[in-house]
């Protein structure tokens, strides 16, 4: 199950991860999702944290499901990324489509650098 919410519980640790990965893409990502936020209650002090994330990667409007191990440090919190997992059939893929609403100005940009845009949709991918 994905949320697009993400639990008062999880807030900073999902925010910690967040900003960890997109130091490290060098790429400004925000949280558009959270793969199954109640498998970890509130009471747990290391989590992990199966994230939705949009932004820019090399130039392309990305969004993509990434895997982290956040535990509580005296800094705040250590941030692991998790890679090489097998993905769960079933469960969404890596590369994502991104959610609605996050290429909202998309349309807007493009037609204003060109004569004319040709939109193309392949089973539901654009």
């Amino acid at each position: 199950m994905i949320s697009e919410i993400v639990p008062e519980h999880l807030a900073e640790e999902a925010e910690a991860a967040r900003a960890w990965f997109a130091q490290d893409q060098s790429s400004e990502f925000k949280i558009t999702g959270i793969v199954d936020p109640d498998s970890w209650p509130a009471e747990e002090k290391s989590c992990e944290l199966q994230l939705i994330l949009c932004g820019s990667q090399n130039g392309q409007d990305v969004c993509l499901r990434e895997h982290f191990q956040v535990t509580p440090s005296a800094d705040g919190f250590d941030v692991r990324h998790i890679v090489d997992r097998d993905v769960t059939p079933g469960s969404p893929a890596p590369l994502l489509d991104p959610l609605p609403g996050v290429r909202e100005n998309w349309l807007d940009n493009v037609r204003s650098q060109y004569a004319f845009v040709v939109l193309v949709f392949y089973r539901g991918l654009w």
